[in-house]
């Protein structure tokens, strides 16, 4: 009896240290959410953001970063951050007034923290959280501006 108890407790001693290898609840569904984006064609990274000061609530850094191309002919260069579901402002803290941008705005999920074009490709920063349908959005909406 003394030997299985011996046994037992040298088997959990060396396999207790692969459970912590096992990702957690909410790194499963990040990943998740990276595969489907994939699946429907959009990529992602990781990038670091120098978030403005006067947003209430600082998003993480590095924040998840969707983008696609845009289309040739496309040069207007604009960013947009979100501040409370929404509301939608500039770097100068000016609303969007753009009715076709808000159109597109307000499809997004409430954690989507800043969406912006550059020359070359348009960007969404997202909380990865919520469920797979909300890439079909996000993928709406990246196709719509680009």
């Amino acid at each position: 009896m003394t030997v299985w108890i011996v046994v037992v407790s040298i088997l959990a001693l060396i396999l207790s240290p692969m459970v912590w290898l096992r990702p957690s609840r909410s790194q499963s569904g990040r990943m998740a959410l990276r595969m489907g984006a994939r699946r429907i064609g959009l990529a992602m990274q990781l990038a670091p953001q120098e978030w403005p000061h006067w947003l209430p609530k600082e998003p993480p850094n590095p924040c998840a970063q969707y983008h696609r191309p845009r289309r040739q002919g496309q040069t207007a260069t604009w960013c947009y951050w979100q501040t409370t579901p929404g509301v939608w402002l500039n770097q100068w803290r000016e609303p969007c007034d753009d009715p076709a941008l808000m159109e597109h705005f307000a499809t997004l999920p409430a954690n989507v923290y800043k969406v912006e074009a550059g020359p070359q490709l348009i960007a969404l920063y997202w909380g990865e959280s919520g469920e797979a349908a909300i890439l079909q959005d996000i993928a709406a909406v990246l196709k719509a501006l680009a």
